[in-house]
């Protein structure tokens, strides 16, 4: 499998020892894939922080929000027998799945890319009422007719789907509620209105019939969607068989709307791909990558809280250098950059090929 990212010397850009826990009790077991966005000229991470108490050897403990947004720890023992714990990620009890971390957004941002830090005077996003209380996680940030979209997956013991919330200067912000039902996530929309209608790719999911395929739904409003089409299939024997689902926005090209993507193979490796969309009915794949072009390679890729994984929901593009930055969650414990050229990209994908 070919790899074409150009990987930040500085990797690990942030590590879960760099941020303080948001209440005292718990700690900071990783950092994810953030969101990415530019704003009073610097470079923004809306980054996934993912916290639990310290564990014991008799004991697995995390934390949960209870409707009215207080955290609460449940500890079980580990030799119950209706705890099912082989799942870093998570774990059933008396048949109920949990998160063993509860994930909350965090702002940081950085005048050159590389280094970061939390700017005072802007908050911590936390999940809210009853359809977030297993957290929020995986926000995609979209720059839209002075308007930025946050979408983002919100779990519960309901299931998980995706809300929104929109801020102009991400110091207040207006909650949209669920925008799409469990069970969904990866939505990202994108950020130029086409045809007078708002476009998002989202990924639904089904583990009887059908799959984890990305989907495109419009919108005449940015919050209710409908005209909802399959467009990108896994594939068999393939580095995606699995699973794959949406990244951040997709790139504005002459070519067509460029999406990289994620996917996963049936041992739950991640690596990122990418497609091209018409530009006038995204709708039509043109091409797609046979290969991937991420692939976890480097040691804080393999190893973490769950190695071989590469995950982006977020990137910055330089018109100028015709370049991509990404910024990726590496292991789920790890922020890292890596930068692509679009022409690299261009030459990895496929055309008249199945795409499916």
């Amino acid at each position: 499998m070919k790899d074409i990212a150009k990987r930040f010397p500085e990797n690990p850009l942030l590590s879960p020892a760099d941020l303080e826990p948001s209440i005292e009790g718990l700690h900071v077991a990783c950092l994810l894939n953030p969101g990415v966005f530019r704003y009073n000229n610097k470079t923004w991470l809306l980054v996934r922080v993912a916290e639990r108490p310290e564990q014991s050897e008799v004991h697995i403990s995390f934390p949960v929000l209870t409707a009215a947004g207080e955290t609460e720890i449940m500890e079980i023992a580990l030799d119950d027998k209706e705890l099912i714990a082989t799942d870093t990620r998570v774990v059933r009890y008396k048949g109920v799945d949990y998160l063993t971390t509860l994930s909350h957004l965090r702002l940081l941002c950085s005048d050159d890319g590389i280094k970061f830090y939390e700017p005072e005077g802007y908050k911590k996003l936390f999940g809210t009422g009853a359809l977030q209380t297993f957290g929020v996680e995986d926000c995609r940030v979209t720059f839209l007719e002075d308007k930025y979209y946050l979408t983002f997956t919100a779990v519960s013991d309901n299931g998980v789907g995706v809300c929104m919330r929109t801020t102009t200067d991400w110091k207040t912000y207006e909650s949209h509620g669920m925008i799409l039902p469990p069970h969904n996530k990866d939505c990202t929309i994108f950020e130029e209105k086409i045809n007078g209608l708002f476009y998002a790719l989202h990924r639904p999911s089904s583990v009887d019939i059908g799959g984890n395929y990305i989907w495109l739904a419009e919108s005449p409003d940015g919050v209710h969607w409908g005209n909802h089409k399959c467009i990108v299939k896994t594939r068999s024997n393939s580095w995606d068989s699995a699973r794959v689902g949406a990244g951040a926005s997709p790139i504005k090209t002459e070519k067509g709307w460029l999406e990289i993507y994620h996917g996963a193979n049936a041992g739950h490796q991640y690596c990122l791909g990418a497609f091209l969309l018409d530009l006038n009915d995204p709708s039509k794949v043109i091409a797609r990558t046979v290969e991937p072009i991420m692939v976890p390679t480097e040691p804080y890729e393999l190893s973490g809280f769950f190695g071989h994984v590469v995950f982006t929901n977020g990137h910055v593009v330089d018109n100028d250098t015709h370049t991509i930055t990404i910024y990726y969650g590496a292991a789920d414990e790890f922020v890292c950059g890596a930068k692509f050229l679009l022409v690299d990209i261009f030459a990895a994908l496929g055309y008249n090929l199945q795409l499916e």
